[in-house]
């Protein structure tokens, strides 16, 4: 992208619904939390091929997010997050874990963007693409904190053709307890890129084994992106994921070109 030359197309341009930045691409909103994040990791900006502009969402970490029942403290800040990354110039909004899903609705109807907030987005246009006979399989971090509130928010139908495992709650994974899991992390929480692939193979594998009818795969976590090749090259089934997310919200808001022949 940095040697193409100049789109000759791009010769005028007008203050845009109040921007302040130019050249944007997708803004994600992370939580407030320290961990780290391998490329592929949302939280990680040199895995994308596009400009990712990050925004913290101020007070709001995995235990308030996605531990504590209560989640109503959680909304003004995501909002206001939101609203920043659009004032800035960002073309979408997303973020950075799953469980954001609670308020899809809530910051698409604050912003005049796309709102991107789950890969369980996905999982609609997924059930379309295996028809009413086979299953999603969503593989998300504790399967304990997704409710069906996080699924319908995100416009899927509670009790259709899914199924849900935990990774870390139900077939354990100990690199994402260090990472996510704020009773078992260390103090400098910390992960191994091949152990945690292993484990993801692992608990894809067992998951399918168990559940026959699942045709697709669906990765929940914003953590779990960068082993979906490994995972398709152990059970040849198509893989969705943050990536495959990331990559159509940026395809829809920056369409590319098409060249070729006649």
């Amino acid at each position: 992208m940095l040697n193409q030359s100049r789109d000759p197309k791009i010769n005028h341009m007008v203050t845009r619904k109040n921007h302040t930045c130019y050249g944007m691409g997708v803004g994600i909103m992370v939580l407030d939390d320290a961990y780290p994040g391998f490329p592929g990791d949302v939280r990680n900006a040199s895995g994308w091929g596009f400009p990712i502009q990050y925004e913290i969402a101020e007070g709001v970490d995995n235990y308030t997010l996605v531990w504590e029942q209560d989640k109503t403290p959680c909304r003004e800040p995501i909002i206001r997050a939101a609203k920043k990354l659009e004032r800035m110039g960002c073309r979408a909004v997303a973020a950075e874990c799953g469980y954001f899903a609670y308020f899809q609705k809530d910051v698409a109807g604050a912003v005049d963007i796309p709102v991107f907030m789950s890969s369980l987005l996905q999982v609609p246009l997924i059930q379309q693409t295996i028809g009413p006979n086979k299953e999603v399989g969503i593989v998300c971090a504790q399967r304990r904190f997704l409710t069906d509130a996080h699924l319908a928010n995100v416009g899927i139908v509670v009790g259709s053709n899914y199924k849900v495992a935990g990774a870390q709650d139900e077939y354990g994974c100990p690199e994402f307890d260090h990472l996510w899991d704020h009773e078992k992390r260390p103090p400098v929480p910390e992960a191994y890129y091949d152990v945690a692939e292993a484990d993801m193979i692992r608990i894809c594998r067992e998951f399918v084994a168990k559940n026959p009818k699942i045709a697709a795969l669906m990765l929940e976590c914003t953590g779990m992106q960068m082993f979906a090749r490994a995972i398709q090259r152990e059970l040849d089934l198509p893989v969705w994921s943050w990536g495959t997310l990331l990559d159509h919200a940026w395809s829809v808001v920056a369409h590319r070109e098409y060249y070729g022949h006649i």
